[in-house]
């Protein structure tokens, strides 16, 4: 008599019991009148403010979703029996998996240690590659030296831009909520000149050495023009960067983004300088905007200057006579920034409509207008830097680097995870310093290649968001600043390795 063998009878078993599973659900299936019969007879035997008919379609819906809940209950006993008879078989067999018994015990131990190894190599897969995609910068094994050198502090309320003068004397300007505009030294940190004539928050400052003028432009719809005359000190010897091992932190360009202070400091009131000087009335009034005048910039020479407001459009004005040269209109929404070339007659200005436009002043009678668009949400800022190159920043998280001749698609892109505020660009060593909203300051080539992040601690950075960067290209100790919601503006030394530049 031929002997049934261990596979052929475990299936003839587990074929039997897929039968018997069905015939459950067939019995489920037969008694769906009587359950029907029952919730109705229950309806109209509770007190409820629904319609009959609306309160039997719940009790149907339901009653369906019990029945595939059952089913797959019933599915999973069958399963569970039928893994438990092959591990029994295995186990009288005496065959092993890797070496590992294959016991109840021994398969719950290996199946939970199985489990936490695959969430951990999980966890650092999406870590790692999360930390790719938002960083998005290049590899490469050279270094940025970031040193904090000097920190002003003063206004009562955030900063919301700054500034520096392109030629000597060279000056730091800042704008803050507090309704004041401020200069200051770059190399002993203390206040030169402080203008107190707005009525609203001060939204921009632009200091230049052409008969030692600035304009402030506030929430208050106008543009101030005041003359300062300050007194530099006597620059102090510069600390040799390379010993001060002590002081300086490294960026290291393949590090993630490790946030070491999340908890603001308390927020106590920062008592401005008292010895400084203050103006109160202005030397000149622009007043046609409509709106808030959130950005002002000289147009080379000193004789004219270029305001940017809400109200959708870019004046030009003339200084000594602060006449309404040019109204720049052609954009959808409010404007955010506006940027003047350093040595030619262009201008170009931001928008939330998601552009950006170049205006060209060279020839007279001819005023061009070029429309860039390239991102998706608020452009923050665009800015000019060497050659024919513009930069922008938006809000939708990116940084683009755009050719002038070619304005369909961007010659580099920079992402990031998060917002991007108004950015500057170093003309000597042609690097990129990107404000966030998340407190954090990152430096970038023109290639889009991350060089570096500025350091932050409870100690040293930025606390709350950074509004504004610029760079000094005439400042040893000092050539890039930044200033943010917490009060106060930082100067830093930047130091890019001579290899990293020439790449």
């Amino acid at each position: 008599m031929p002997v049934e063998s261990g596979s052929s009878a475990a299936a003839r078993q587990a074929k039997q019991k897929r039968k018997s599973h069905s015939l459950s659900i067939r019995r489920t299936n037969s008694t769906e009148q009587d359950r029907s019969g029952l919730q109705r007879d229950m309806l109209e035997g509770q007190d409820s403010k629904l319609p009959l008919s609306l309160r039997s379609n719940l009790m149907d819906m339901f009653s369906q979703i019990e029945r595939e809940f059952e089913n797959l209950y019933i599915e999973n006993l069958e399963l569970r029996r039928e893994i438990e008879t092959l591990n029994d078989r295995l186990a009288a067999e005496g065959q092993t998996f890797e070496g590992a018994d294959l016991a109840k015990g021994a398969l719950k131990t290996k199946a939970s240690h199985s489990t936490s190894q695959l969430s951990q190599k999980l966890k650092t897969t999406y870590k790692a590659s999360t930390s790719k995609i938002v960083s998005s910068f290049k590899a490469t094994t050279s270094r940025a030296v970031c040193q904090l050198v000097k920190e002003y502090v003063g206004h009562r309320d955030g900063i919301w831009d700054l500034s520096v003068t392109r030629t000597q004397p060279v000056v730091l300007g800042t704008a803050s909520a507090d309704h004041t505009a401020m200069l200051w030294s770059i190399e002993t940190g203390k206040c030169l000149l402080k203008y107190l004539g707005h009525q609203g928050s001060g939204r921009s400052v632009s200091p230049t050495s052409f008969e030692g003028c600035a304009v402030f432009t506030s929430g208050d719809q106008t543009a101030h023009i005041w003359r300062y005359m300050v007194q530099l000190p006597t620059p102090q010897p510069v600390a040799d960067i390379s010993v001060s091992v002590d002081r300086t932190t490294t960026c290291l360009l393949d590090s993630y983004d490790v946030d070491f202070s999340d908890k603001d400091e308390a927020d106590g009131e920062i008592e401005g300088p008292n010895d400084c000087p203050s103006i109160r009335v202005a030397t000149t009034t622009l007043r046609s905007h409509q709106g808030v005048v959130i950005a002002a910039d000289w147009l080379v020479g000193g004789k004219q200057v270029v305001t940017a407001s809400w109200d959708r459009a870019a004046n030009l004005y003339d200084v000594e006579t602060s006449e309404l040269v040019h109204s720049l209109t052609g954009h959808d929404q409010e404007l955010t920034h506006c940027c003047t070339h350093p040595t030619q007659r262009l201008v170009v200005t931001s928008s939330r409509d998601t552009t950006f436009r170049l205006w060209d002043f060279r020839d007279p009678s001819i005023h061009s207008v070029n429309v860039f668009q390239g991102h998706t949400d608020t452009v923050t800022s665009a800015v000019f830097t060497v050659g024919d190159n513009v930069v922008s920043g938006s809000d939708d998280r990116t940084v683009k680097v755009w050719d002038l001749k070619n304005m369909r698609s961007p010659i580099a892109t920079i992402r990031t995870d998060s917002a991007v505020n108004r950015i500057s660009v170093s003309v000597n060593q042609r690097i990129i310093a990107l404000p966030h909203d998340n407190r954090q300051v990152r430096l970038f080539d023109m290639s889009g290649v991350r060089l570096a992040r500025l350091p932050r601690s409870n100690r040293q950075g930025h606390r709350r968001m950074v509004c504004c960067s610029a760079w000094c290209e005439d400042n040893a100790s000092c050539n890039l600043f930044t200033c943010g919601f917490d009060r106060q503006a930082i100067g830093w030394n930047i130091n890019i390795p001579a290899l990293l530049q020439e790449k």
